[in-house]
């Protein structure tokens, strides 16, 4: 039986990098950011995303571990 941990951990960090990548190469566009008060969201949630996915893996992998 698989662990839903596992999916739910790859698809968040995946998807952290992805929006990590794209606000790090989106920084110096400062229209870009006027909505949000100057700040990168993009790299703020891939951030958060990234972290989610791997608590999520790490507690995947530590429960296989146990088994």
């Amino acid at each position: 039986m698989v662990d839903i941990r596992l999916p739910i951990g790859l698809m968040f960090s995946i998807f952290g990098i992805l929006i990590t990548g794209y606000g790090l190469m989106t920084i110096s566009n400062t229209e870009m950011y006027q909505k949000s008060l100057n700040i990168n969201v993009n790299i703020a949630m891939g951030v958060v995303m990234l972290a989610f996915g791997l608590i999520m893996l790490f507690f995947a992998r530590r429960n296989k571990n146990n088994k």
